[in-house]
């Protein structure tokens, strides 16, 4: 029995020796450490990520090879290099990779922040730019925006003498704008200073832990990204929960959207 389970080991070391040493043709790639089976070179990657990156940078040039899990990842630290990526060749590498956050908080990588790059992302942008961006659209916007710096400042005002947590103020002061140029009215009953009788679908305040908890999922290390095998862990649980919630708020956002937009259809 003894010598069985000693076999199963060999076999098990043999069978990862295999799979991530495949025998592949010679092809001429960037310099780098050397990875380990399974989390590649993960184990080099500190807490400040982009100071390891510069540390490994001063060793090995200024385009290097990582493997992060399974997937290598090219790295380029001068601004000739970064040119190559961003502007000789941006085209190539200009999707972001399909991580969990933009499958939980973007409809499965269907925004345009998340989306890859392609027919989809540019009828996307061609949305952004002449339905929000263009100057027309902007100007038509200005009352909206008077508006709610008035409020703004006159919320400020009333809690003169007092402790303020600006950054709620702003964000309150920014959500009320999108909203209303989006939408086309408040969306927060909290908020409403034209219409404070209408609902609300969630409270700024229940908005803001969202966006909050979006921002972070964004930027947080998920292992199962780069060693698919271990997505259960991490953040599946988190994003499945995030991206509930968020689904609550953007759906009712859609109909009103659909309803505006058919409204000035047929009038």
């Amino acid at each position: 029995m003894e010598y069985s389970w000693e076999l199963l080991a060999l076999l098990f070391i043999a069978a990862l020796a295999f799979i991530y040493n495949p025998r592949k043709p010679e092809k001429k790639l960037p310099p780098g450490p050397r990875p380990w089976p399974i989390i590649g070179n993960l184990n080099l990657i500190g807490s400040i990520p982009h100071q390891s990156l510069h540390s490994l940078s001063r060793k090995y040039g200024e385009i290097m090879l990582l493997k992060f899990g399974k997937f290598p990842v090219v790295v380029a630290s001068s601004p000739e290099m970064a040119k190559q990526f961003l502007k000789t060749h941006d085209t190539v590498f200009a999707s972001r990779p399909a991580l969990a956050a933009g499958k939980y908080t973007a409809f499965n990588h269907s925004d345009m922040v998340w989306a890859p790059y392609g027919p989809h992302w540019r009828q996307a942008r061609k949305i952004y730019v002449s339905e929000l961006f263009n100057a027309k659209r902007l100007d038509s916007f200005e009352q909206i925006r008077v508006e709610e710096g008035r409020s703004l400042l006159a919320t400020l005002f009333s809690l003169s003498g007092q402790p303020v947590v600006l950054r709620d103020h702003l964000f309150n002061y920014t959500l009320s704008n999108i909203c209303r140029m989006v939408l086309s009215d408040e969306y927060f009953s909290e908020m409403s200073k034209h219409n404070e009788k209408k609902p609300s679908v969630v409270t700024s305040d229940e908005l803001k832990g969202m966006l909050d908890e979006w921002f972070l999922l964004g930027g947080v290390f998920n292992v199962g990204d780069w060693i698919p095998w271990l997505s259960f862990l991490d953040m599946q649980v988190r994003g499945g929960i995030i991206g509930v919630n968020l689904t609550k708020f953007i759906i009712p956002c859609f109909r009103v959207v659909s309803l505006i937009w058919l409204s000035n259809s047929c009038s």
